[in-house]
């Protein structure tokens, strides 16, 4: 791929003392954001963009940890010198978000009341408690205004919701493969993934910790389901069609086919690193998002608040957050007299796309981001 790794770095962690007030109407008393910042940040603080995560994402964007070569940030392929998000001109921040299970303070770290896991009663989570908690990390950085918020995905709501929150500290917004809200069919597919957990004997209510074990069964259902919507129909044919693993039909209910295979690897992947409350965490953020509410359903009113330029990108085989999805952002963003690009990109791995190193992608946002006022 074009350009340079950010190659070694490492990860840091802010403590923060103010409660943070959210929209469940919880509080956290205090909490740690776990983030990691690649390039330099300029005289004038003018550089900086925020790299916002997905579902399965975290802080860890780019480069990779000196123990552990193979850990490679998930948008690696996206950040470095001479890649899009250029690290000899901007000052690049990821961050694990509140509610995580990647050091940031979630369902897995201890809640300082009880001095055990926060498990189930740990708040309810939703994106603008998460872009509010980042505004407080950007202060802590000195950082004013970004230069860019981008995400793909649930990263990319957050950068929409960016816009509409603080319309003073960030100037562009690049929002990938996201949607202005879910789709009823989306929320059921997270319904499904959240049962599987729900109804894990492992899961002891959210409190599996304290019984020493995981609801792995569940959480790796959840993600087999999840992966297929990830997927385009072309993609997962081209890629296994209808292959044995040997050759022939066993007739039983064990493995057979290759796309069997597949899926159960990445369920048991998961399952093995990522946290079950955490999972269901977030998907209730993603189901919650739509700002419009506050405008009783007016798209236009809501953005109407923002001041960013903005990249709206979609990929045509994403089905999960389909391209039409991306026109509402974009034709409510023209109706409120906004300055908007819109790229609708021919990509085969569906809404995965976002997370692939294709040329013709890189170089829309390479070349969109160039042309950004630092």
């Amino acid at each position: 791929m074009p350009g340079q790794s950010v190659g070694v770095v490492h990860s840091q962690r802010a403590h923060f003392e103010q409660p943070l007030n959210l929209r469940s109407g919880g509080v956290l008393p205090a909490y740690d954001l776990v983030y990691e910042t690649y390039g330099t940040l300029n005289a004038a603080k003018s550089n900086a963009i925020l790299v916002c995560h997905a579902l399965s994402g975290h802080h860890h964007v780019a480069g990779h940890y000196a123990d552990q070569p193979e850990n490679i940030g998930w948008w690696d392929n996206l950040i470095g010198p001479g890649r899009p998000l250029d690290t000899d001109r901007y000052f690049v921040v990821g961050v694990n978000n509140l509610g995580g299970c990647h050091g940031s303070t979630g369902p897995s770290t201890l809640n300082p009341a009880t001095g055990k896991p926060w498990g189930a009663d740990f708040p309810m989570v939703a994106v603008i408690d998460w872009v509010h908690a980042q505004a407080r990390l950007a202060d802590l950085l000195g950082i004013d205004s970004w230069a860019a918020v981008i995400g793909g995905s649930l990263g990319g709501m957050q950068a929409l919701r960016w816009s509409i929150t603080y319309p003073e500290r960030i100037r562009n917004a690049v929002v990938i493969a996201a949607a202005p809200k879910l789709s009823a069919q989306n929320i059921a597919f997270n319904d499904v993934a959240r049962q599987a957990i729900l109804t894990d004997p492992d899961f002891h209510g959210g409190h599996y910790y304290e019984h020493n074990t995981r609801p792995t069964r569940g959480l790796r259902l959840a993600r087999m389901l999840g992966h297929i919507t990830y997927l385009s129909d072309d993609q997962m044919g081209e890629k296994f069609g209808r292959e044995l693993r040997n050759g022939s039909f066993a007739f039983d209910f064990d493995v057979e086919f290759e796309v069997e295979s597949y899926l159960r690897y990445q369920g048991d992947k998961f399952a093995g690193t990522f946290d079950a409350n955490t999972y269901l965490l977030m998907t209730k953020a993603l189901d919650y998002f739509d700002p419009s509410r506050e405008d009783g359903g007016d798209l236009k009113a809501t953005l109407a608040r923002s001041r960013a330029n903005f990249l709206i990108a979609s990929f045509t085989t994403d089905w999960r957050f389909a391209p039409a999805r991306s026109k509402e952002i974009v034709a409510a963003l023209l109706a409120s007299g906004r300055n908007v690009s819109y790229a609708e990109i021919d990509l085969n791995f569906g809404h995965d796309s976002f997370l692939m190193a294709d040329a013709h992608y890189h170089g829309l946002i390479d070349a969109w981001l160039k042309n950004i006022t630092l």
